[in-house]
Formats: C-alpha cells, sequence, structure tokens
C-alpha cells in the first residue's frame, strides 16, 4: 500500500540510509522511475572553512572590545580622581 511505502521512505531518510526507489510500489506510485535524493554526492567535496578559526577571531575581538572598555573606564577613574585632588588642593 501506499501508506506502508511512505512508512519504509521515511524510516529509510530519518535513519541516513539510502534507497534507490527502485522497487515496484514507487514506480506504480509515480508511474515512472523518480528521481528523488538529497543531492548529497555533490556536496561531500565542499571545502568548509574550519569553524574553530572563526570562533577565534570573533574572541579576539571581544576580547579587544572588553580592554579599550576597561582602558577608557581607567581614563575616566583617572581624570575623576586628578579633579577631585586639584579641587582638595584648592581648598
Amino acid at each position: 500500500s501506499f501508506q506502508e511505502t511512505t512508512r519504509v521512505l521515511t524510516e529509510a531518510a530519518t535513519r541516513s540510509k539510502r534507497d534507490e526507489l527502485r522497487s515496484l510500489k514507487e514506480n506504480v506510485i509515480m508511474g515512472h522511475l523518480i528521481s528523488a535524493g538529497t543531492g548529497m554526492p555533490e556536496f561531500k567535496h565542499l571545502a568548509v572553512e574550519e569553524p574553530a578559526e572563526e570562533d577565534n577571531l570573533i574572541l579576539k575581538g571581544i576580547e579587544e572590545h572588553e580592554l579599550a572598555q576597561a582602558m577608557a573606564e581607567i581614563e575616566i577613574e583617572e581624570e575623576e580622581f586628578d579633579e577631585e585632588a586639584e579641587a582638595a588642593a584648592e581648598e
């Protein structure tokens, strides 16, 4: 039955199995040999950038940003300290 074919195909898909879809049921349902698949062989040879490299660049940028913020806060604190010291010296 059609439901059995659907079950078999779903099971094959969820378990990463290969199904050539060449049995009588698939052909009867569609009326001809169906061309279906993931196209995975096409993508197996693609070069993929190493995610760790990109992650390291992001982390480095975050660290640089945090360092710049900390240095800006230190400069503000130093300016406030200098102003307080000048005010105390004038008294």
